[in-house]
This record gives C-alpha cells, structure tokens and sequence, in this order.
C-alpha cells in the first residue's frame, strides 16, 4: 500500500502517529508539523519526550485506544507496534491509509536532492550528529533526523531549507530499505536485532541491499577496516570510499594521539593529502572512526574541511551518549545508550579510563531476544568495571516468555568471575548506588530503553535532599 501513499497528499491534512514518545518518532511529529500537517498521537506511556512534542503542538494521548484515530487522514506508526495493536486495527477497519515510520522518513529525504543516510549497528546517532554539526558550519541548512537528543539542533530534527537530508538509517526491521540516499555511510556490520534477522549473514546481505539501492552517481562511503562492510561496497558499481584508522583506507588520520581522558587527536589524511587538525572532545577510538565517517561524507559532498573539523572539534556529544547527568555522594554519574555488548563494552572502556575510585557498571538489558542471542557477550561486557548491577530486561516491544531474567545474566557473570548483583527496580538500584558509592567513584547507567529515568530520578531526589 505504502508504494502508492505520498507525504505530499496529506500536507495540511491530520496525520496520527502511534508510538509518538520514540526517539525517532517524537522528532518527526514535529517535522510535520513545520511541513503544515495537523498531528496527533499516542504512546503507550507518558514518556520524557512527550513534553517537547506536546510544545511544538502534536495533541497527545496516553495509552493505545481505537477512537484514537477517528478522523485521522493517515496513520504512521513504528516497528514496534504489532499489528492487532486497536489504533492499527481500527485504522484498517476505517480504510485509513497507514504506513510505518520508515516510510515517512523516506519521503520527507525523497524531498531534497542529496539524501545522506547513515548506517551501521554502532555509532550511528553520533556519527550522524557529527555530520549534522559539519553540514550547519558549512552552511548547507541541512533537514536532519538523528535518532538522539541533539542541542544543537534543539532536538532530534531539523527541516532545514537546504538540498541536503541527513538521516540516520536503522536496519532494525530492514527499515532503511525504505530510504533513497544518493550517499550511504555504513559503519560497520555487527550481530544484532537477530529477532528479525536469521544471522549475522543474512544481516550482511541486508546491508548490501541498502547500498544496492544508491543511484548510478551515488557514493558508497564504508569502514575499510570491517570486512563485511568492504566485502559489500566491492560488490557495487556505484563509486565507493573508505575511512578507517589505517592507511590503507582513503580517508585515515596520521600523528594519532590519545589523552589521559581518551580523547583522541590526528592530522586528517585524504590518501596522501595532509588535512586539517581534528582534536575530538568525546572520548574513544571508536569515536575517531566516527569523525572520520562524518568528515569523509562531508568532504565528499563539497564541504570544506578546516569548517568542518572545527565543527568536529566543538562537538560535545549527543544527549544518552556518554553524558555525565550529575553526581552521588561526590561520585560521577553517567548515562549511555549503549545497548548491546559491544556498545557497553567501549562505553565502560571510556568511564574505566575517567574513573579515579571504584567504577560501577548499571545494566539495563534490553529485550528478551537480545538478551538471548546475544547472552555469552553480555557476560562478559562489563569486565573492565568493578562492579556491574543489572536491572530487570526492558521488555520494550517484547512479550515476557518467561525462560530469561536479568538474574540468569548475573549468575553467568559471577561465574566469569565478575562482581555483579540483580537490582531490579530502580528503586533498588539507586538505593545500592546510595549505599556503596562515595568521592572518587564513577557509576555509569547503559542502556536504551528507560534506564535514563534512573539518573533523571536520582538527581531529582538530591535535589529534594538539598531543598530539606
């Protein structure tokens, strides 16, 4: 159905999106509401994004109800909700057009003449936040939809009046498929979401047939350091080009240094020609990989190259990055997104080289399926940490099967010879933090459901203790 819909008949029109509280979607209602759409929506909860989506003038409901969508002229709704959700089956018994949300993105790139999309299984929404920051210092007036909290850009989108659209692309669902970049960024191909993929194979060939969709002048920008990422820009006959830290990779860094806070510095090196200086704020290589990505798609889209690394330079980070939210007791506290192993993995690196005392890794694991492909990797993820608390799983989208706990993941630590304990609520785990944390120490929350609302609850609660 959704090949014949097209944004453009609906401009001015009501359009209801179902999971409206989404990182993704929150943005996008408020895209369409500078488009000139009459929006509404709902979320199964009254999430922290509800506030911002509420100001730009989207009338929200709490909780999924069939009269929901009384009068709507078209229905958006995400990967997340199932198809007998009552908002969903009501739109189809009334014969409203509905689409899920990839589609929306893709029409609203479809808009400009150069869609960026940026994809990989790590590193994504920075990546794409980088760039966004290069393309407004270069003053392209880029539209943006980053999949993350952005202050730069006051939120997670941006119209922009430009010819480009930057967006970051996620193979969750294969809903990237349903974009038409003339440059696509691949990061890197990672085991994940093998709730809907078979292995990390059919992943790979997904991957491929998003960069088989780029026109005949697009460019195909990979790490030339992953081989399944090379194996697939080999396979195109569009033009390709690779970044990477090795020198081998057409877009590399030469002079590389790390500081004591793990932030990295290099010359930034186009094949043999010597660039500008990028001095990065955020700390990790794998951040160095990213930057590299963002300049390389910037370079290869006209921008110029000292604007754009000083753009670089100033970036502080997307908000659920890494981002210190306050402190406990004269103790750090930290919050990511991270939300598979690999991603805790460089996050706890990062907090292991800032922390001076005891360093305390807070796991939300995130849905069932995960959680079960993906188990021996989370036993052993947070080694570099002193202790680990794991909290209930975030079901988010999944139905408890009732076969896997957080306690299961703990035990498997221990045996790995990790200290870790279950917490399950917040309640308990901020009352553990409370207990065991003092001067010195760092405690960083990681996860990409509502593991957030920990800190958020934690600073509230100080400031209520500082008030007495």
């Amino acid at each position: 159905m959704t090949e014949t819909l097209r944004l453009q008949d609906y401009l001015g029109k009501r359009v209801h999106m179902i999971g409206v509280g989404g990182s993704s979607m929150s943005g996008l209602s408020k895209m369409l509401v500078e488009e000139g759409c009459t929006v509404t929506g709902s979320d199964r909860d009254g999430g922290y994004l509800l506030d911002g989506v509420r100001a730009a003038g989207v009338e929200v409901m709490v909780g999924h109800r069939a009269e929901n969508v009384h009068g709507a002229d078209l229905v958006v709704y995400t990967a997340a909700i199932p198809a007998d959700n009552p908002e969903r089956r009501e739109a189809e018994r009334l014969g409203i057009p509905s689409a899920e949300r990839a589609w929306l993105l893709g029409q609203l790139m479809a808009q400009r003449r150069t869609g960026i999309a940026v994809c990989g299984a790590h590193g994504k929404t920075t990546t794409t936040a980088m760039l966004a920051q290069i393309l407004m210092a270069c003053g392209k007036d880029p539209g943006i939809h980053i999949g993350g909290q952005l202050d730069a850009i006051g939120g997670s989108t941006r119209v922009g009046h430009g010819e480009i659209f930057l967006a970051e692309a996620c193979e969750f669902n294969r809903s990237f498929l349903q974009l038409r970049p003339r440059v696509s960024v691949v990061l890197n191909i990672d085991a994940d979401h093998l709730d809907c993929y078979r292995d990390i194979d059919e992943i790979e060939e997904t991957f491929g047939q998003f960069l088989r969709l780029l026109p005949a002048d697009g460019i195909a920008i990979g790490k030339g350091t992953d081989e399944r990422v090379v194996r697939q820009l080999k396979r195109l006959p569009v033009r390709t080009v690779t970044f990477g830290l090795t020198e081998d990779c057409d877009w590399h860094p030469a002079e590389l240094a790390e500081d004591d806070a793990g932030c990295v510095s290099f010359r930034l090196m186009h094949g043999t020609e010597a660039g500008p200086r990028v001095s990065l704020r955020v700390p990790g290589r794998f951040n160095a990989e990213n930057a590299l990505a963002a300049l390389a798609a910037a370079g290869e889209t006209g921008c110029d190259l000292e604007t754009a690394a000083e753009a670089v330079n100033a970036f502080a980070g997307a908000h659920r990055r890494f981002e210190l939210t306050g402190t406990l007791n004269g103790a750090e506290l930290f919050h990511d997104y991270g939300h598979n192993p690999a991603e805790m993995r460089n996050a706890v690196s990062i907090a292991r080289r800032r922390c001076k005392g005891t360093l305390y890794a807070v796991m939300q694991p995130h849905t069932f399926s995960r959680v079960k492909t993906l188990f021996n990797d989370y036993l052993t993820c947070t080694q570099e940490a002193d202790v680990t608390l794991v909290t209930d799983i975030c079901a988010a989208r999944e139905k408890d099967p009732g076969d896997i706990h957080s306690g299961m993941l703990v035990d498997g630590m221990r045996a790995h010879g990790l200290t870790a304990w279950w917490t399950p609520s917040f309640d308990d785990t901020e009352a553990w933090l409370r207990e065991h944390l003092k001067p010195g120490d760092l405690a960083i929350t990681m996860g990409c459901g509502d593991i957030n609302l920990l800190n958020d609850q934690i600073a509230r609660h100080e400031r209520e203790r500082a008030a007495e």
